[in-house]
C-alpha cells in the first residue's frame, strides 16, 4: 500500500511538473537563459509521450512485480523469523527437558549410592554378627574340649596315683590290703589328689 501511494504521489508530481512547464509563460528577463537549458517543443513532447508510457508499463508491470517481489521477500523475512523463534523456544524446552533429566539422574544416583551404602553396611553388620557368633561357637566347643580333656587327664592321673599310692603302702606295710583296705585307701588318696587338683 505504502509503494502504491508512494507511485501515485510522483507520478502526480510529474505531470503537474510536466504541465507547468508547458502552460506557463516563460518571463522575458530570463528568455536567453532558460531557452539554453529548456527542450525543443519538437523533441519534447515525442519524450514527454515516451516518458509516460514507460512510466505505465512500469506502473503496469514493473511496479506490481517489483511489489510481489517486496512482499515475497517479507514473508520469506518473516517465515525465517518465525521458524528462528520456533527453534528457540525448541532448544529451550530440550534444555530445560536435559536439565530436568540430569537432575533426575542425580537424583537417582544419590539413591543408588545410599540404597549401596545401607546395604553394604547391613551386609557388614550381618558378617559381623556371623562371624561373632561362629568365633562364640567355636569358643564354647574348645572350652567344652579342654574341659573334658581336663577331667579325662584328672581322673587318669587320679588312678595313676590310686595305684602308684598302692604300690607304695603295699611297699611301706610290707603286707597285702583286704579289698575293704584297699577301696578305703584309694579313696582318701582320690579325695587328697581331688583336693590337690582343687587348689
Amino acid at each position: 500500500m505504502n509503494i502504491k501511494n508512494s507511485k501515485r504521489t510522483c507520478t502526480s508530481g510529474i505531470a503537474a511538473a510536466v504541465m507547468a512547464s508547458v502552460l506557463c509563460p516563460v518571463p522575458a528577463f530570463a528568455a536567453s537563459g532558460i531557452e539554453a537549458i529548456m527542450p525543443v517543443m519538437d523533441e519534447f513532447i515525442p519524450m514527454l509521450i515516451a516518458f509516460i508510457l514507460l512510466w505505465i508499463i512500469l506502473a503496469k508491470f514493473g511496479w506490481p512485480l517489483f511489489d510481489k517481489m517486496l512482499v515475497k521477500r517479507e514473508t520469506t523475512i518473516k517465515d525465517s523469523l518465525e521458524k528462528s523463534e520456533e527453534a528457540r523456544q525448541e532448544s529451550e524446552r530440550v534444555l530445560a527437558e536435559y536439565k530436568r533429566e540430569l537432575a533426575d539422574a542425580k537424583t537417582t544416583a544419590a539413591q543408588i549410592v545410599a540404597d549401596a551404602k545401607t546395604a553394604g553396611e547391613a551386609a557388614k553388620a550381618d558378617i559381623t554378627a556371623q562371624a561373632q557368633k561362629e568365633a562364640a561357637d567355636m569358643i564354647a566347643k574348645a572350652q567344652q574340649a579342654i574341659e573334658a580333656e581336663k577331667k579325662a587327664a584328672i581322673e587318669e592321673l587320679q588312678g595313676s596315683i590310686a595305684d602308684t599310692s598302692i604300690a607304695v603302702a603295699s611297699k611301706l606295710i610290707g603286707s597285702d590290703l583286704s579289698d575293704d583296705e584297699h577301696r578305703k585307701l584309694i579313696e582318701r588318696y582320690v579325695n587328697e589328689a581331688g583336693s590337690f587338683n582343687a587348689n
